[in-house]
């Protein structure tokens, strides 16, 4: 159960990777974090692109594109190590949907959001790690 957000200026992705980003970002998300490849998680997945109107991003410096990338999961879902390969992957998946080269890295932000256990619910209820991860468990085993 998690989210994944991309904030980006109007005009700023590629045609054909304004098509796959949603995907890439979602399938990266579920790579570092360790989740089983099932469709169970995949649905639980949320992505949102967020495309901001011409003149709403810009910085003191000048107005080139900025990408934010916000990540909503929760606490303990992504190990430290994960972390660092989520940043390194989401970069590069936004780089390349941009057109744009390794020294433009520096104008995508991943922020890391993790839910303390308790505070997300979801279908009206709760939802827990432990209920997470025994789920996770249900679907390696192939039930």
């Amino acid at each position: 159960m998690s989210m994944i957000r991309l904030t980006f200026p109007a005009g700023s992705l590629t045609p054909e990777g304004r098509e796959t980003v949603q995907n890439d970002l979602a399938e990266a998300l579920l790579r570092c974090e360790g989740a089983p490849d099932a469709a169970f998680f995949r649905a639980q997945l949320w992505s949102y692109l967020v495309e901001l109107p011409e003149g709403a991003q810009t910085t003191a410096a000048d107005d080139a594109p900025r990408f934010l990338i916000d990540v909503t999961v929760p606490q303990g879902v992504l190990s430290e190590e994960g972390k660092a390969r989520l940043v390194e992957e989401a970069t590069a998946i936004v780089l390349s949907t941009a057109g744009l080269g390794q020294a433009d890295a520096p104008r995508v932000w991943v922020l890391v959001h993790e839910q303390p256990d308790g505070t997300w619910g979801a279908g009206g209820t709760i939802v827990r790690r432990a209920d997470l991860l025994a789920l996770a468990q249900k679907q390696r085993a192939g039930e």
